[in-house]
């Protein structure tokens, strides 16, 4: 008999071992769920070991669905706050990650029209007086910190010129064009790595194929979350239904 085992145990219960086994997990993982709140109170045998049974079950599957969807912080929080009696704090946790979700969508969205007219833009056109721009006001003009630029170019994102006198940066309307693209993909979560491509399709062919690519990898990640988000919520569901109230302990 391990050391872990309760001599103990009831043979209805579940030992850690069980439900780090039902959840594909260490049984330390389970001891942490347990003392975090992630899992219901559970009382102790005589030895001091923990009793599980399967509402501990429940709890930890439903704590996994909710990770798949809403993320390790947010499931958290979810779990802890209906293990304290704090049933309303938890749904409303849930409808916070619904609305950051829907945001992203409309985000998303918009991005992909705007991605579309910025890059039907001519960058070889004919330039309107003070063409060239330094890295403050190309930031004012986008809405940005400098800092970004400056990243997005150490990244090898941008690549301004020099002025041969000043060595301040000078950016010309397709680098302009390029810093609003990189922005725009960064509004929708985009990682540095995957603008690459996007950018480089736009500048040698003109073309948008990446830029709808891109948007449409996006939606279908979102797609993705939505269902894991619906699952875990429907886990979630079924749990405050079968468990019993109060779930947190009297002492």
């Amino acid at each position: 008999m391990s050391r872990q085992e309760d001599p103990d145990q009831d043979v209805t219960g579940l030992r850690p071992v069980d439900l780090a086994r039902a959840a594909g997990i260490s049984t330390q993982q389970i001891r942490n769920y347990a003392d975090a709140g992630i899992l219901p109170p559970a009382p102790r045998s005589p030895a001091g070991y923990r009793r599980f049974d399967a509402l501990h079950r429940q709890a930890l599957l439903t704590y996994r669905a909710l990770i798949r969807g809403y993320g390790p912080g947010p499931a958290q929080g979810i779990m802890r706050a209906v293990h304290a009696g704090e049933v309303p704090q938890a749904l409303a946790l849930v409808d916070s990650c619904h609305a950051e979700l829907h945001a992203q969508r409309v985000a998303l969205r918009t991005t992909g029209e705007a991605l579309a007219a910025v890059a039907a833009e001519d960058p070889g056109a004919p330039a309107p007086p003070r063409s060239r721009l330094r890295i403050g006001e190309v930031a004012a003009h986008l809405g940005l910190r400098t800092s970004a630029l400056r990243v997005w170019e150490a990244a090898g994102l941008l690549t301004p010129s020099r002025d041969p006198v000043t060595h301040y940066r000078s950016y010309l309307p397709a680098d302009v064009r390029d810093a609003r693209v990189i922005h725009m993909l960064r509004q929708s979560h985009y990682p540095l790595p995957q603008i690459r491509p996007v950018l480089d399709d736009l500048r040698h062919s003109g073309g948008v194929e990446a830029l709808r690519a891109a948007v449409a990898r996006r939606a279908e990640a979102l797609d993705q979350r939505t269902r894991a988000m619906l699952e875990g919520a429907g886990r979630l569901h079924q749990y405050l239904t079968d468990a019993p109230t109060p779930l947190v302990s009297s002492s």
